[in-house]
């Protein structure tokens, strides 16, 4: 059991609501600064040691907090702890489509569940300990990140700077379904954008002198279609599409997006490959290609596995059992697994509708969950 006091779940969703209320899309850097600026205030005042690093390229600013040297933790390596601050929904959501309620079991409103109740509960941990005077194990190290939503453009080298140093690195993002299951394992996330020059001409009187841009854009969505592997845990989705401008005009232009997902670094590896050799040019259209692997493969191994076990024993402790997934989605953790450091994820509040307008969170679970974070931060 956690010796650090969480709280009440009833207090927990009280705090949790000035987070959500304060709105805070991954294009504004401004407000992501505003709730950094309130969390930096609190550990701060009990007695972290913080470090800012200033925004770029119009996101907003990365946190470092740490515990203060002691004695008990010597030179161990630290434990890390990692949540976002950013999420997809713009200014003004909270007014025109989701308001802040609570209805029954369920807290609603925007980013609640992906997410700002995991970066809530590890922060409050962080805090709890600070401030209980509790003695860890190990130190603990604090990131709190702007632009994850995003793919992560510019905290990605502080995710990895800071993992590199670590014992293990613990994500607080939404717990999965069903049963609110940790995360033990990530697809790799690839990111590609085509583009297709053509010839225009008009559709009628000059059909012979065109090449259209989206009868090879069709080519394309066809070729990467078919690179689906479900088996092998490879899956591709071109969207969205565009190209063309009036039905009497050969499309000079065309293009797409390409979404890929792969189960292990080889297959990353291999699948970026063969979505770049798609471009070249013959016949007068042009393809180029551009982007490749965001985000490498989260793969489950033993060390991973320790750390699932130490969590799944602290939430029977905390009077829950904990699941265990694999997620096709990306998150931070991908990062830090790909470089071998023990990483476990999905460790936030239940609930659901992560970037739907019914994103919620099952709120009683709040101080369960923050217990077994409690646990892991004073134990690993």
């Amino acid at each position: 059991m956690a010796a650090t006091r969480i709280g009440t779940s009833e207090d927990l969703l009280e705090e949790l609501r000035g987070w959500v209320l304060h709105e805070t899309p991954t294009t504004d850097a401004a407000a992501v600064n505003g709730l950094m600026d309130r969390a930096e205030a609190a550990l701060r005042e009990a007695g972290a040691e913080v470090t800012r690093v200033p925004g770029r390229d119009g996101y907003g600013d990365n946190l470092i907090a740490r515990t203060p040297p002691s004695p008990s933790t010597g030179n161990r390596k630290p434990v890390v702890i990692a949540g976002h601050l950013d999420t997809v929904w713009d200014h003004g959501t909270l007014a025109a489509s989701m308001p802040w309620k609570v209805e029954g079991e369920k807290a609603f409103g925007p980013g609640i569940y992906d997410m700002k109740a995991g970066s809530f509960l590890a922060f409050h941990a962080l805090r709890e300990i600070l401030r209980q005077g509790v003695t860890t194990n190990s130190p603990i190290t604090l990131l709190l990140t702007p632009d994850e939503e995003v793919g992560s453009p510019t905290s990605r080298e502080l995710i990895e700077q800071e993992a590199r140093g670590a014992s293990a690195v613990l994500i607080p993002e939404p717990a999965g379904n069903p049963g609110g299951a940790c995360v033990t394992a990530r697809k790799g996330v690839g990111r590609f954008v085509v583009r297709i020059q053509g010839v225009s001409s008009h559709a009628g009187g000059n059909w012979t002198e065109g090449r259209s841009a989206v009868v090879a854009l069709a080519g394309i969505v066809q070729k990467v279609h078919a690179m689906v592997d479900l088996a092998a845990g490879v899956t591709t989705n071109v969207a969205p599409v565009w190209g063309g401008t009036r039905p009497n005009v050969i499309p000079p232009e065309a293009g797409c997006e390409i979404d890929l997902r792969v189960a292990n670094l080889e297959d990353g590896a291999r699948m970026e490959r063969e979505i770049l050799a798609l471009a070249g040019s013959e016949d007068g259209i042009t393809i180029t290609v551009e982007g490749g692997m965001n985000r490498p493969s989260f793969t489950e191994n033993p060390d991973i596995l320790n750390l699932y076990e130490r969590a799944r024993a602290l939430a029977r402790e905390a009077g829950y059992e904990l699941p265990k997934q694999h997620r096709g989605g990306g998150s931070d953790g991908n990062f830090t697994a790909a470089l071998g450091i023990p990483t476990l994820d999905g460790l936030g509040c239940t609930g659901a509708g992560a970037h739907a307008p019914f994103e919620h969170i099952l709120w009683r679970d709040l101080a369960p969950r923050g217990q077994v974070i409690a646990g892991l931060l004073e134990t690993l």
